[in-house]
């Protein structure tokens, strides 16, 4: 593990790929939950205990800007325990840190409750083409915020903040968890209209919850959030597991042809996305489910079986949950180079993305690009090894891995940064799965 000041160097992936994987694996517990509370334990003046923690690059940015800060964040093995330490000064703020995360956004919720007027630099992460923060804007004006979104950070300026009824422009997750956020510490009732429902907010309604907030309709796309005018509770939570992380082990039984048990996966976020696969002709079985460590986020245990593969002849898009996840929509790529025909991937949702899915072209995948939102995949294909740089967004990098995993022979996938950005110990989850994947510094960076 790297040190908690330092980021990891320059680590690059080298794979025997081609190997038939088998054993089980354990989801993670949820990188986009893990992201928002952290930000959200600037709500309460006590001390938060985050456990289950994954330990990636996205979650150290954030300590590393909290820190900045003023305040305090521990590991302790697995949990983070964050205590504020006094006046939270924005003065010291590692801008560096935080350029390098989108998650930075979701510090304009909970700062609204610390300063009536301040900047924060803007957000970075994956480069997946214009990515609006108009919705994060328009939600939070409602409540009597004026942001200005400058070059290189927003300026933030309110007075009297006031309860509100809100119509998200956008059903986005994280501009959702701000309105939610601000509204916590707003004494009254907020009405969020078209909100996103996903797994990651829930787990933020679940959160304030223990930490006294009310809030009715959790799971739908209206919430009422009864704000309270302080929060200073001591609160331990645990938040639920990741829907992609489970994810990217079905796409990879999928596209590998393995038998696999994937253990603890959140079942609710992955319904319709294994209803996808079994018209696909992927088989699988489900355990009886059975709930989280925090009791409120449903698992299963799922089984995969050698499978024959047909492309569907609908296609493949994504929309707000309780749709097929966007960010598990990248993982049907693969899969699709091994099935029989046609397949239409639609990701509507980022001008870049499906872009970037023609890199596993390099690999003998074969693909027309329709426009930068339409790909279509004929298969199947015997995928190639390869030597290529990892692109610079999560997911389109995820891909690439399964793919280089399925293709016999010798691949290297470079600079994996963006894949360590949300996925914790990845490498060596996969050799226990019996893939052959080597991490190795590079040492010319």
């Amino acid at each position: 593990m790297p040190n908690k000041h330092n980021e990891v160097k320059e680590i690059d992936f080298e794979i025997e790929g081609g190997k038939e994987l088998h054993g089980s694996v354990t989801t993670k517990s949820s990188k986009n939950a893990a992201v928002v509370l952290l930000c959200a334990s600037l709500l309460n003046k006590n001390t938060t205990t985050l456990k289950n923690v994954a330990r990636i690059e996205e979650v150290n940015r954030l300590v590393e800007v909290l820190e900045s800060i003023g305040v305090s964040v521990k590991w302790e093995g697995e949990s983070i325990v964050i205590k504020p330490t006094g006046k939270i000064n924005l003065a010291n703020i590692k801008t560096e840190s935080a350029q390098k995360t989108r998650s930075i956004l979701l510090f304009l919720g909970p700062l609204l409750h610390h300063f009536e007027e301040f900047d924060l630099p803007q957000a970075g992460g994956c480069k997946l083409g214009t990515r609006t923060v108009r919705p994060h804007l328009f939600a939070l004006e409602k409540f009597g915020v004026s942001i200005d979104a400058k070059t290189d950070h927003y300026h933030v300026k309110r007075k009297f903040l006031e309860p509100a009824e809100i119509v998200m422009y956008e059903s986005g997750d994280t501009a959702t968890e701000n309105a939610i956020m601000a509204a916590a510490l707003i004494p009254g009732k907020t009405t969020i209209k078209y909100a996103s429902a996903n797994y990651q907010v829930q787990d933020l309604c679940f959160f304030l919850e223990k930490l006294g907030v009310k809030i009715d309709g959790i799971g739908t796309t209206t919430i009422m959030i009864h704000g309270v005018k302080d929060i200073n509770t001591p609160v331990t939570y645990e938040p639920g597991e990741d829907p992609i992380d489970s994810m990217l082990f079905l796409s990879l039984a999928a596209t590998n042809n393995s038998e696999l048990e994937i253990l603890r996966a959140p079942i609710e976020f992955l319904e319709l996305e294994l209803l996808k696969l079994e018209k696909m002709g992927f088989k699988y079985s489900l355990s009886e489910p059975y709930f989280s460590h925090n009791g409120r986020t449903k698992l299963v245990d799922i089984k995969t079986y050698h499978s024959s593969l047909v492309a569907l002849e609908d296609k493949i898009e994504a929309r707000p949950y309780p749709g097929l996840n966007i960010d598990n929509l990248p993982f049907f790529v693969p899969i699709a180079t091994v099935a029989s025909g046609q397949t239409l991937i639609h990701d509507w949702v980022y001008e870049n993305r499906a872009i970037y899915y023609t890199e596993l072209q390099k690999m003998g995948a074969e693909m027309i690009l329709a426009d930068p939102h339409r790909l279509y995949v004929t298969g199947p294909t015997k995928l190639r090894p390869v030597d290529m740089a990892c692109p610079p967004a999560l997911r389109p990098a995820a891909i690439i891995l399964i793919a280089m995993l399925a293709a016999p022979g010798k691949s290297t996938l470079r600079n994996v940064y963006s894949i360590l950005r949300g996925y914790q110990d990845l490498a060596n989850r996969l050799a226990a799965l019996g893939a052959r994947v080597k991490a190795n510094v590079n040492t010319n960076t």
